[in-house]
Protein backbone atom coordinates (compact mmCIF):
# COMPACT_ATOMS: atom_id res chain seq x y z
CA UNK A 1 0.00 0.00 0.00
CA UNK A 2 1.17 3.52 -0.79
CA UNK A 3 0.68 6.34 1.73
CA UNK A 4 1.48 10.04 1.39
CA UNK A 5 2.38 12.56 4.05
CA UNK A 6 3.61 16.11 3.64
CA UNK A 7 6.63 17.83 5.14
CA UNK A 8 8.79 20.76 4.13
CA UNK A 9 12.35 21.89 3.60
CA UNK A 10 13.76 25.40 3.90
CA UNK A 11 15.73 27.05 1.09
CA UNK A 12 17.08 30.45 2.06
CA UNK A 13 14.29 32.01 4.11
CA UNK A 14 11.46 30.33 2.20
CA UNK A 15 10.00 26.85 2.50
CA UNK A 16 9.40 24.20 -0.17
CA UNK A 17 6.79 21.51 0.47
CA UNK A 18 7.98 17.92 0.31
CA UNK A 19 5.77 14.94 -0.44
CA UNK A 20 6.81 11.84 1.52
CA UNK A 21 5.59 8.72 -0.28
CA UNK A 22 5.79 5.40 1.57
CA UNK A 23 5.26 2.08 -0.16
CA UNK A 24 5.14 -1.18 1.83
CA UNK A 25 5.18 -4.30 -0.33
CA UNK A 26 6.75 -7.69 -0.84
CA UNK A 27 10.40 -8.03 0.09
CA UNK A 28 12.64 -7.38 3.07
CA UNK A 29 14.72 -4.28 2.28
CA UNK A 30 14.44 -0.62 3.36
CA UNK A 31 15.08 2.06 0.76
CA UNK A 32 15.02 5.84 1.05
CA UNK A 33 15.33 7.88 -2.13
CA UNK A 34 14.99 11.53 -3.10
CA UNK A 35 18.40 12.99 -2.19
CA UNK A 36 18.28 12.48 1.61
CA UNK A 37 21.37 13.43 3.62
CA UNK A 38 22.84 11.29 6.40
CA UNK A 39 20.53 12.73 9.09
CA UNK A 40 17.45 11.86 7.00
CA UNK A 41 18.73 8.34 6.25
CA UNK A 42 19.36 7.71 9.95
CA UNK A 43 15.67 8.32 10.63
CA UNK A 44 15.12 4.58 10.04
CA UNK A 45 16.62 3.73 13.43
CA UNK A 46 14.87 6.56 15.28
CA UNK A 47 11.48 5.77 13.72
CA UNK A 48 11.78 2.04 14.40
CA UNK A 49 12.65 2.58 18.06
CA UNK A 50 9.85 5.17 18.55
CA UNK A 51 7.25 2.87 16.95
CA UNK A 52 8.24 -0.07 19.17
CA UNK A 53 8.12 2.11 22.30
CA UNK A 54 4.41 2.76 21.73
CA UNK A 55 3.54 -0.81 20.71
CA UNK A 56 3.71 -0.48 16.94
CA UNK A 57 6.08 -2.32 14.62
CA UNK A 58 8.40 -1.60 11.76
CA UNK A 59 7.16 -3.63 8.75
CA UNK A 60 9.32 -6.67 7.98
CA UNK A 61 8.62 -6.13 4.31
CA UNK A 62 10.06 -4.04 1.52
CA UNK A 63 9.72 -0.36 2.52
CA UNK A 64 10.41 2.34 -0.06
CA UNK A 65 10.32 5.97 1.00
CA UNK A 66 10.48 8.66 -1.68
CA UNK A 67 11.02 12.32 -0.80
CA UNK A 68 9.67 14.37 -3.69
CA UNK A 69 10.67 16.51 -5.55
CA UNK A 70 13.61 14.13 -5.88
CA UNK A 71 16.02 16.75 -7.24
CA UNK A 72 15.98 18.87 -4.03
CA UNK A 73 18.39 17.81 -1.30
CA UNK A 74 16.65 16.95 1.99
CA UNK A 75 18.60 17.73 5.15
CA UNK A 76 18.09 17.39 8.89
CA UNK A 77 16.10 15.19 11.22
CA UNK A 78 12.71 16.95 10.98
CA UNK A 79 11.31 14.29 8.60
CA UNK A 80 11.13 11.63 11.34
CA UNK A 81 7.49 12.26 12.28
CA UNK A 82 5.98 12.36 8.76
CA UNK A 83 7.99 9.24 7.80
CA UNK A 84 6.67 7.41 10.88
CA UNK A 85 3.07 8.39 10.07
CA UNK A 86 3.49 7.30 6.48
CA UNK A 87 4.88 3.91 7.53
CA UNK A 88 1.98 3.35 9.96
CA UNK A 89 -0.62 4.12 7.29
CA UNK A 90 1.12 2.20 4.47
CA UNK A 91 1.48 -0.89 6.70
CA UNK A 92 -2.23 -0.55 7.69
CA UNK A 93 -1.48 -0.47 11.41
CA UNK A 94 -3.66 2.63 11.82
CA UNK A 95 -6.35 4.43 9.85
CA UNK A 96 -5.94 8.15 9.36
CA UNK A 97 -8.93 10.03 8.00
CA UNK A 98 -7.30 13.34 7.03
CA UNK A 99 -3.56 12.68 7.10
CA UNK A 100 -3.01 14.49 3.80
CA UNK A 101 -4.61 17.71 5.05
CA UNK A 102 -1.68 18.46 7.39
CA UNK A 103 1.96 19.35 6.98
CA UNK A 104 3.81 17.27 9.56
CA UNK A 105 7.32 17.91 10.89
CA UNK A 106 9.30 16.80 13.94
CA UNK A 107 12.40 14.97 15.14
CA UNK A 108 11.79 11.76 17.10
CA UNK A 109 13.81 10.57 20.06
CA UNK A 110 14.21 6.84 20.66
CA UNK A 111 11.31 6.85 23.15
CA UNK A 112 8.98 8.66 20.74
CA UNK A 113 9.23 12.14 22.26
CA UNK A 114 9.41 15.05 19.84
CA UNK A 115 12.31 17.48 19.74
CA UNK A 116 11.96 21.05 18.39
CA UNK A 117 13.02 21.86 14.84
CA UNK A 118 14.27 24.94 12.94
CA UNK A 119 12.54 27.00 10.27
CA UNK A 120 8.97 26.54 11.55
CA UNK A 121 7.67 29.99 10.56
CA UNK A 122 8.44 29.79 6.81
CA UNK A 123 7.07 26.21 6.81
CA UNK A 124 3.80 27.39 8.38
CA UNK A 125 3.55 30.29 5.91
CA UNK A 126 4.04 27.92 2.98
CA UNK A 127 1.48 25.44 4.38
CA UNK A 128 -1.16 28.17 4.57
CA UNK A 129 -0.25 29.41 1.08
CA UNK A 130 -0.74 25.90 -0.36
CA UNK A 131 -4.14 25.52 1.29
CA UNK A 132 -3.43 22.90 3.97
CA UNK A 133 -5.79 22.65 6.92
CA UNK A 134 -3.04 22.74 9.52
CA UNK A 135 0.43 21.82 10.67
CA UNK A 136 1.43 19.17 13.23
CA UNK A 137 4.75 19.81 14.94
CA UNK A 138 6.58 19.59 18.30
CA UNK A 139 4.92 21.47 21.17
CA UNK A 140 7.87 23.89 21.71
CA UNK A 141 7.49 25.12 18.11
CA UNK A 142 3.73 25.71 18.29
CA UNK A 143 3.93 29.31 19.52
CA UNK A 144 6.21 30.25 16.65
CA UNK A 145 3.94 28.62 14.05
CA UNK A 146 0.83 30.25 15.56
CA UNK A 147 2.04 33.61 14.24
CA UNK A 148 0.43 32.45 10.97
CA UNK A 149 -3.34 32.86 11.05
CA UNK A 150 -5.96 30.77 9.21
CA UNK A 151 -3.92 27.62 9.92
CA UNK A 152 -4.59 24.98 12.58
CA UNK A 153 -1.40 24.70 14.64
CA UNK A 154 -1.34 21.38 16.46
CA UNK A 155 1.47 21.03 18.97
CA UNK A 156 2.19 17.47 20.14
CA UNK A 157 4.66 16.15 22.70
CA UNK A 158 5.22 12.66 21.29
CA UNK A 159 4.41 10.21 18.51
CA UNK A 160 1.48 8.72 20.41
CA UNK A 161 -0.30 12.07 20.66
CA UNK A 162 0.16 12.70 16.94
CA UNK A 163 -1.31 9.28 16.10
CA UNK A 164 -4.25 9.71 18.48
CA UNK A 165 -5.04 13.15 17.05
CA UNK A 166 -5.07 11.96 13.43
CA UNK A 167 -7.15 8.90 14.39
CA UNK A 168 -9.69 11.23 15.98
CA UNK A 169 -9.25 9.75 19.47
CA UNK A 170 -7.57 12.86 20.94
CA UNK A 171 -8.92 16.38 20.64
CA UNK A 172 -6.21 19.04 20.52
CA UNK A 173 -7.33 22.66 20.34
CA UNK A 174 -5.31 24.52 17.71
CA UNK A 175 -3.08 27.16 19.25
CA UNK A 176 -4.21 30.67 18.35
CA UNK A 177 -2.05 33.75 18.90
CA UNK A 178 -3.18 37.35 18.51
CA UNK A 179 -0.13 38.36 16.50
CA UNK A 180 -1.05 42.02 16.24
CA UNK A 181 -1.69 42.30 19.97
CA UNK A 182 1.69 40.74 20.82
CA UNK A 183 3.41 42.87 18.20
CA UNK A 184 2.00 46.23 19.25
CA UNK A 185 2.42 45.51 22.97
CA UNK A 186 6.10 44.67 22.49
CA UNK A 187 7.17 47.60 20.32
CA UNK A 188 8.42 49.70 23.24
CA UNK A 189 10.14 46.91 25.20
CA UNK A 190 13.72 48.15 24.86
CA UNK A 191 16.33 47.22 27.43
CA UNK A 192 18.51 50.31 26.89
CA UNK A 193 17.59 54.00 26.75
CA UNK A 194 19.53 57.10 25.70
CA UNK A 195 18.44 58.70 28.99
CA UNK A 196 21.18 56.57 30.61
CA UNK A 197 23.91 58.41 28.66
CA UNK A 198 25.24 61.56 30.29
CA UNK A 199 26.85 64.09 27.98
CA UNK A 200 28.00 63.06 24.48
CA UNK A 201 25.38 65.32 22.90
CA UNK A 202 27.28 65.50 19.60
CA UNK A 203 27.39 61.68 19.37
CA UNK A 204 23.69 61.45 20.17
CA UNK A 205 23.06 63.92 17.36
CA UNK A 206 25.06 61.76 14.95
CA UNK A 207 23.09 58.69 16.06
CA UNK A 208 19.82 60.54 15.50
CA UNK A 209 20.91 61.46 11.97
CA UNK A 210 22.00 57.88 11.30
CA UNK A 211 18.69 56.47 12.55
CA UNK A 212 16.68 58.93 10.47
CA UNK A 213 18.45 58.25 7.19
CA UNK A 214 19.49 54.61 7.76
CA UNK A 215 23.17 55.59 7.54
CA UNK A 216 26.19 53.52 8.59
CA UNK A 217 28.36 54.94 11.39
CA UNK A 218 31.90 54.46 12.67
CA UNK A 219 32.85 55.86 16.07
CA UNK A 220 36.49 56.57 16.83
CA UNK A 221 37.57 57.29 20.37
CA UNK A 222 39.60 56.18 23.40
CA UNK A 223 38.62 53.28 25.69
CA UNK A 224 35.80 54.04 28.08
CA UNK A 225 34.39 56.96 26.09
CA UNK A 226 30.99 55.27 25.71
CA UNK A 227 31.10 53.91 22.15
CA UNK A 228 29.53 50.55 22.98
CA UNK A 229 27.01 52.15 25.34
CA UNK A 230 25.81 54.46 22.58
CA UNK A 231 25.68 51.71 19.96
CA UNK A 232 23.51 49.45 22.14
CA UNK A 233 20.94 52.21 22.46
CA UNK A 234 20.60 52.91 18.74
CA UNK A 235 17.75 50.38 18.16
CA UNK A 236 15.66 52.25 20.75
CA UNK A 237 15.48 55.35 18.52
CA UNK A 238 15.02 53.59 15.18
CA UNK A 239 11.48 53.70 13.74
CA UNK A 240 9.34 50.81 15.09
CA UNK A 241 9.25 47.69 12.96
CA UNK A 242 6.25 47.29 10.68
CA UNK A 243 4.38 43.99 10.91
CA UNK A 244 5.84 42.94 7.55
CA UNK A 245 9.39 43.73 8.71
CA UNK A 246 8.77 41.81 11.94
CA UNK A 247 7.68 38.74 9.95
CA UNK A 248 10.77 38.99 7.70
CA UNK A 249 13.06 39.24 10.72
CA UNK A 250 11.35 36.39 12.57
CA UNK A 251 11.62 34.14 9.49
CA UNK A 252 15.39 34.60 9.35
CA UNK A 253 15.84 33.87 13.05
CA UNK A 254 13.54 30.85 12.70
CA UNK A 255 15.61 29.41 9.85
CA UNK A 256 18.78 29.91 11.92
CA UNK A 257 17.18 28.23 14.94
CA UNK A 258 17.65 31.35 17.09
CA UNK A 259 14.08 31.54 18.43
CA UNK A 260 13.45 30.11 21.89
CA UNK A 261 10.79 27.55 22.73
CA UNK A 262 8.19 30.14 23.73
CA UNK A 263 9.32 32.67 21.13
CA UNK A 264 6.76 34.44 19.02
CA UNK A 265 7.04 37.42 16.69
CA UNK A 266 10.20 39.55 16.96
CA UNK A 267 8.86 43.05 17.61
CA UNK A 268 12.12 44.92 18.30
CA UNK A 269 14.82 45.67 15.80
CA UNK A 270 17.64 43.14 16.18
CA UNK A 271 21.03 44.15 17.56
CA UNK A 272 23.89 41.78 16.73
CA UNK A 273 27.41 42.21 18.09
CA UNK A 274 29.71 39.40 16.89
CA UNK A 275 33.16 38.92 18.43
CA UNK A 276 36.14 40.04 16.32
CA UNK A 277 37.31 36.41 15.92
CA UNK A 278 34.28 35.65 13.71
CA UNK A 279 34.91 33.97 10.33
CA UNK A 280 33.73 35.37 7.02
CA UNK A 281 31.23 32.48 6.60
CA UNK A 282 29.74 33.14 10.05
CA UNK A 283 29.38 36.82 9.18
CA UNK A 284 27.77 36.62 5.73
CA UNK A 285 26.30 33.11 5.94
CA UNK A 286 26.99 29.86 4.14
CA UNK A 287 28.47 26.52 5.07
CA UNK A 288 27.84 23.06 3.68
CA UNK A 289 24.18 23.44 4.65
CA UNK A 290 23.77 27.20 4.00
CA UNK A 291 22.65 29.15 7.03
CA UNK A 292 22.10 32.89 7.50
CA UNK A 293 25.05 34.80 8.93
CA UNK A 294 25.24 37.71 11.33
CA UNK A 295 24.49 40.29 8.63
CA UNK A 296 21.19 38.52 7.86
CA UNK A 297 20.36 38.02 11.54
CA UNK A 298 20.68 41.81 11.88
CA UNK A 299 18.27 42.38 8.94
CA UNK A 300 16.02 45.38 9.69
CA UNK A 301 18.26 46.14 12.67
CA UNK A 302 21.80 46.96 13.70
CA UNK A 303 25.09 45.10 13.21
CA UNK A 304 27.66 46.39 15.70
CA UNK A 305 31.33 45.64 15.08
CA UNK A 306 33.31 46.61 18.17
CA UNK A 307 37.08 47.13 17.75
CA UNK A 308 36.80 47.15 13.96
CA UNK A 309 40.55 46.89 13.14
CA UNK A 310 40.78 43.67 15.16
CA UNK A 311 38.51 41.87 12.69
CA UNK A 312 40.30 39.92 9.98
CA UNK A 313 40.55 41.95 6.79
CA UNK A 314 38.91 39.20 4.73
CA UNK A 315 35.92 39.26 7.08
CA UNK A 316 35.45 43.00 6.65
CA UNK A 317 35.87 42.91 2.88
CA UNK A 318 33.06 40.37 2.36
CA UNK A 319 30.66 42.97 3.77
CA UNK A 320 31.26 45.44 0.97
CA UNK A 321 28.79 43.96 -1.51
CA UNK A 322 25.98 43.27 1.02
CA UNK A 323 26.29 46.84 2.27
CA UNK A 324 25.51 48.07 -1.24
CA UNK A 325 22.96 45.48 -2.39
CA UNK A 326 21.33 44.84 1.02
CA UNK A 327 21.22 41.12 0.38
CA UNK A 328 23.73 38.31 0.17
CA UNK A 329 23.72 35.39 -2.28
CA UNK A 330 25.28 32.11 -1.16
CA UNK A 331 26.20 30.01 -4.19
CA UNK A 332 27.21 26.37 -4.16
CA UNK A 333 27.68 23.86 -6.99
CA UNK A 334 24.07 22.65 -6.78
CA UNK A 335 22.29 25.40 -4.89
CA UNK A 336 22.07 29.16 -4.64
CA UNK A 337 20.16 30.89 -1.85
CA UNK A 338 19.46 34.56 -1.11
CA UNK A 339 19.37 36.01 2.37
CA UNK A 340 18.19 39.57 3.02
CA UNK A 341 20.77 41.80 4.71
CA UNK A 342 19.26 45.26 5.05
CA UNK A 343 21.09 46.35 8.19
CA UNK A 344 22.70 49.45 9.67
CA UNK A 345 26.41 49.01 10.29
CA UNK A 346 27.68 50.61 13.48
CA UNK A 347 31.43 50.18 14.03
CA UNK A 348 33.73 51.41 16.76
CA UNK A 349 37.49 51.55 17.08
CA UNK A 350 40.29 53.11 19.08
CA UNK A 351 42.25 55.81 17.24
CA UNK A 352 45.50 53.86 17.72
CA UNK A 353 46.80 50.64 19.37
CA UNK A 354 47.26 52.32 22.78
CA UNK A 355 43.91 54.07 22.41
CA UNK A 356 44.95 57.63 23.27
CA UNK A 357 45.85 59.34 19.99
CA UNK A 358 44.30 62.85 19.97
CA UNK A 359 43.22 62.36 23.60
CA UNK A 360 42.73 65.73 25.35
CA UNK A 361 44.54 64.61 28.54
CA UNK A 362 46.49 61.38 28.07
CA UNK A 363 49.53 61.06 25.84
CA UNK A 364 49.72 58.57 22.98
CA UNK A 365 52.74 56.23 23.28
CA UNK A 366 52.52 54.77 19.78
CA UNK A 367 55.62 55.17 17.59
CA UNK A 368 55.89 56.97 14.22
CA UNK A 369 53.65 55.43 11.55
CA UNK A 370 51.93 53.08 14.01
CA UNK A 371 48.69 55.07 14.03
CA UNK A 372 48.49 55.11 10.24
CA UNK A 373 49.18 51.37 10.00
CA UNK A 374 46.46 50.75 12.58
CA UNK A 375 43.91 52.78 10.62
CA UNK A 376 44.95 51.08 7.38
CA UNK A 377 43.65 47.79 8.74
CA UNK A 378 40.25 49.11 7.66
CA UNK A 379 40.24 49.47 3.88
CA UNK A 380 39.32 52.67 2.08
CA UNK A 381 36.46 51.08 0.09
CA UNK A 382 34.84 49.91 3.33
CA UNK A 383 35.22 53.33 4.96
CA UNK A 384 33.65 54.90 1.86
CA UNK A 385 30.53 52.82 2.53
CA UNK A 386 30.26 54.26 6.04
CA UNK A 387 28.42 57.57 5.93
CA UNK A 388 29.25 59.08 9.31
CA UNK A 389 32.72 59.12 10.89
CA UNK A 390 32.30 60.34 14.46
CA UNK A 391 35.05 61.26 16.92
CA UNK A 392 34.08 60.29 20.47
CA UNK A 393 35.79 62.18 23.27
CA UNK A 394 35.81 61.18 26.94
CA UNK A 395 32.91 62.37 29.07
CA UNK A 396 33.88 65.20 31.38
CA UNK A 397 33.46 64.77 35.13
CA UNK A 398 30.92 67.59 35.33
CA UNK A 399 28.75 65.87 32.73
CA UNK A 400 28.99 62.46 34.45
CA UNK A 401 27.90 63.91 37.80
CA UNK A 402 25.26 66.23 36.37
CA UNK A 403 21.74 65.80 37.74
CA UNK A 404 20.22 67.10 34.52
CA UNK A 405 18.12 64.38 32.94
CA UNK A 406 19.18 63.34 29.48
CA UNK A 407 16.70 63.10 26.63
CA UNK A 408 14.81 59.80 26.52
CA UNK A 409 14.90 57.48 23.53
CA UNK A 410 11.17 57.82 22.82
CA UNK A 411 11.54 61.62 22.46
CA UNK A 412 14.41 61.21 19.99
CA UNK A 413 12.48 58.49 18.18
CA UNK A 414 9.57 60.87 17.55
CA UNK A 415 11.88 63.18 15.60
CA UNK A 416 13.41 60.22 13.78
CA UNK A 417 9.98 58.92 12.75
CA UNK A 418 8.96 62.35 11.42
CA UNK A 419 12.15 62.54 9.37
CA UNK A 420 11.66 58.98 8.10
CA UNK A 421 8.04 59.74 7.15
CA UNK A 422 9.26 62.51 4.87
CA UNK A 423 11.56 60.04 3.16
CA UNK A 424 8.84 57.43 2.77
CA UNK A 425 6.68 60.05 1.08
CA UNK A 426 9.60 61.08 -1.15
CA UNK A 427 10.33 57.53 -2.30
CA UNK A 428 6.76 56.21 -2.42
CA UNK A 429 7.00 55.61 -6.18
CA UNK A 430 10.20 53.57 -5.87
CA UNK A 431 10.29 49.93 -4.87
CA UNK A 432 12.60 48.88 -2.00
CA UNK A 433 13.72 52.46 -1.26
CA UNK A 434 12.37 54.07 1.89
CA UNK A 435 15.28 56.03 3.41
CA UNK A 436 18.03 58.33 2.14
CA UNK A 437 20.85 55.81 2.64
CA UNK A 438 19.21 53.46 0.11
CA UNK A 439 19.27 55.95 -2.75
CA UNK A 440 21.27 54.76 -5.78
CA UNK A 441 23.82 57.17 -7.24
CA UNK A 442 21.67 58.24 -10.18
CA UNK A 443 18.95 59.41 -7.77
CA UNK A 444 21.26 61.47 -5.55
CA UNK A 445 21.65 64.31 -8.06
CA UNK A 446 17.88 64.56 -8.44
CA UNK A 447 16.94 64.37 -4.73
CA UNK A 448 19.94 66.14 -3.19
CA UNK A 449 20.12 69.38 -5.17
CA UNK A 450 22.32 72.09 -3.67
CA UNK A 451 22.75 75.78 -4.46
CA UNK A 452 25.92 77.53 -5.68
CA UNK A 453 27.14 78.29 -2.15
CA UNK A 454 26.72 74.64 -1.26
CA UNK A 455 28.60 73.53 -4.38
CA UNK A 456 31.50 75.82 -3.53
CA UNK A 457 31.67 74.49 0.04
CA UNK A 458 31.51 70.88 -1.13
CA UNK A 459 34.14 71.42 -3.83
CA UNK A 460 36.55 72.86 -1.26
CA UNK A 461 35.93 69.94 1.10
CA UNK A 462 36.42 67.38 -1.69
CA UNK A 463 39.73 68.90 -2.73
CA UNK A 464 41.16 69.34 0.76
CA UNK A 465 40.07 65.97 2.10
CA UNK A 466 40.68 64.02 -1.09
CA UNK A 467 37.24 62.44 -1.01
CA UNK A 468 36.12 59.78 -3.48
CA UNK A 469 33.00 59.93 -5.64
CA UNK A 470 31.28 57.53 -3.25
CA UNK A 471 32.13 59.81 -0.30
CA UNK A 472 30.63 62.71 -2.28
CA UNK A 473 27.35 60.81 -2.56
CA UNK A 474 27.47 59.95 1.15
CA UNK A 475 27.85 63.60 2.15
CA UNK A 476 24.87 64.59 0.02
CA UNK A 477 22.73 61.80 1.46
CA UNK A 478 23.62 62.76 5.04
CA UNK A 479 22.94 66.43 4.26
CA UNK A 480 19.53 65.43 2.86
CA UNK A 481 18.80 63.59 6.12
CA UNK A 482 19.84 66.59 8.23
CA UNK A 483 17.52 68.75 6.11
CA UNK A 484 14.69 66.26 6.70
CA UNK A 485 15.26 66.48 10.45
CA UNK A 486 15.08 70.27 10.15
CA UNK A 487 11.86 69.99 8.10
CA UNK A 488 13.62 71.79 5.26
CA UNK A 489 12.61 71.25 1.66
CA UNK A 490 16.08 72.18 0.37
CA UNK A 491 19.61 71.31 1.48
CA UNK A 492 21.14 74.45 2.97
CA UNK A 493 24.80 75.33 3.48
CA UNK A 494 24.60 74.58 7.21
CA UNK A 495 23.23 71.10 6.46
CA UNK A 496 26.15 70.43 4.12
CA UNK A 497 28.66 71.78 6.63
CA UNK A 498 27.38 69.43 9.32
CA UNK A 499 27.45 66.48 6.92
CA UNK A 500 31.05 67.23 5.91
CA UNK A 501 32.23 67.23 9.53
CA UNK A 502 31.09 63.61 9.78
CA UNK A 503 33.99 62.52 7.54
CA UNK A 504 36.66 62.58 10.30
CA UNK A 505 38.78 59.78 8.87
CA UNK A 506 39.14 61.64 5.57
CA UNK A 507 40.78 64.70 7.10
CA UNK A 508 44.35 65.50 6.28
CA UNK A 509 46.71 64.81 9.15
CA UNK A 510 44.08 63.00 11.24
CA UNK A 511 46.39 60.03 11.67
CA UNK A 512 49.57 62.00 11.90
Amino acid sequence: MVAKTYGSTVSGVDAILITIEVNVGQGTSFYMVGLPDSAVKESQQRVESALKYFGYRMPRQKVVINLAPADIRKEGSAYDLPIAMGILKASEQVVFADLEEYVIMGELSLDGQLRPIKGVLPIAIEARKKGYKGIILPQPNATEASIVNNLDVIGVENLEQAIAFLEGELKITPLVTDTRDIFYNSLEDYEFDFADVQGQENIKRAMEIAATGGHNVIMVGPPGAGKTMLAKRLPSILPPLTLQEALETTKIHSVAGRLGGEASLIAQRPFRSPHHTISDVALVGGGGNPQPGEISLSHNGVLFLDELPEFKRTVLEVMRQPLEERRVTISRAKISVDYPANFMLIASMNPCPCGYYNHPEKECVCGPGVVQRYLNKVSGPLLDRIDLHVEVTPVKFDEMTSTRKAEKSNVIRERVVLGRDRQVERFKEYKDIYCNAMMPSHMVKEVCEINEAGKTLLKTAMERLGLSARAYDRILKVARTIADLSDSENIKVEHLAEAIQYRSLDREGWAG
